[in-house]
């Protein structure tokens, strides 16, 4: 399945069931494109992982916002349940689809 883009908040409950459910976390874009560099490196193989055709995936797409957003203490995506240090990050949710079990990939 390919990512579908969600604004949040979004239920984590919503998402598809199945073994391989993942929330990819990117850098927002500015005129069309990622600011972080390390995102744009990996976004091919991250849409290309998620291609309709491998169908073994399914993943929502989260925006962190604009770099200052980003890199503000008070940043939601900082703090609880989601704690991102970096990104890209890669969550792969538990079979209870809790934010407090999600498990870092990348």
């Amino acid at each position: 399945m390919p990512l579908e883009e969600v604004e949040l908040p979004f239920d984590t409950d919503s998402l598809k069931n199945g073994r391989n459910r993942f929330i990819v976390f990117f850098s927002s874009r500015v005129d069309g494109r990622l600011w972080c560099p390390d995102c744009v490196a990996v976004e091919g193989l991250v849409n290309n992982t998620f291609r309709p055709e491998h169908g073994q995936y399914y993943g929502v797409l989260v925006y962190v916002g604009q770099k200052a957003e980003w890199k503000s203490e008070n940043c939601i995506f900082r703090r609880e349940p989601w704690c991102i240090t970096a990104i890209p990050t890669i969550m792969k949710l538990d079979k209870a689809r809790h934010p407090s079990t999600f498990r870092y990939i990348y």
